[in-house]
């Protein structure tokens, strides 16, 4: 197993966590989810001498994609390519879907480098990692899951002890709750969950006390 760190910044207006998942070694780092910020990501990656790798991106809402753009830019010294699920490419640049109009005022689009299948398995930075689809949330939401770290990043999938909004364009309650009944509640117990929003928690505890899905 690496030896590994997580760093966590809350960016945006509403408060989404991005995460830096950094090999202590190689000081290489995966960048999940950066929402906004990106002057500021940027400006803790140079001081503290990481060499970002790559983007993972769990689904294309405003507050999730809008700053890898920006971040891009800002580290255009790096090739730093942007993951996602396939089935997301819709979301990601439709301006209904993804939402930037309706809380921006800044209609965006927004688009991945990697589109991966579901269980596709990609090893980056020192780390192997899965997609699992999660949709219901989005027509194309993910979860990564690194089973040497036991982590899952869930996005707006899974919540400390409840599950994501479903009412937005192209939202499902019954793929939601489906999918992560299926793809992560059979996920080992211990497995550490860093969710979109919120509070950290652990499949264990999600199994035995969400009421959306106990």
């Amino acid at each position: 197993m690496v030896d590994f760190s997580i760093e966590t910044y809350v960016v945006g207006p509403v408060q989404t966590n991005c995460y830096f998942l950094i090999n202590n070694t190689t000081k290489e780092i995966l960048i999940v989810d950066p929402g906004a910020g990106a002057p500021h990501l940027a400006k803790f990656i140079r001081d503290k001498g990481y060499t970002p790798v790559g983007i993972l991106l769990t689904h294309g809402h405003f507050d999730h994609a809008d700053g890898i753009a920006p971040l891009k830019e800002e580290l255009s010294e790096f090739f730093l390519p942007v993951y996602t699920y396939e089935g997301e490419q819709e979301t990601l640049e439709s301006v209904r879907l993804n939402l930037s109009g309706d809380f921006t005022g800044v209609p965006s689009t927004y688009s991945a480098d990697i589109y991966l299948q579901d269980h596709e398995r990609v090893e980056l930075a020192g780390f192997a990692f899965e997609l699992l689809f999660t949709p219901g949330h989005t027509p194309g939401g993910c979860c990564f899951y690194f089973a040497e770290e036991k982590l899952l990043f869930s996005g707006d999938s899974l919540f400390c002890g409840s599950v994501g909004r479903t009412d937005f364009p192209g939202g499902s309650m019954s793929d939601l709750v489906r999918g992560v009944r299926e793809k992560l509640l059979t996920l080992p117990e211990d497995t550490f969950v860093l969710p979109g929003h919120n509070d950290a928690t652990t499949i264990g505890d999600e199994k035995r006390y969400n009421p959306y899905l106990v």
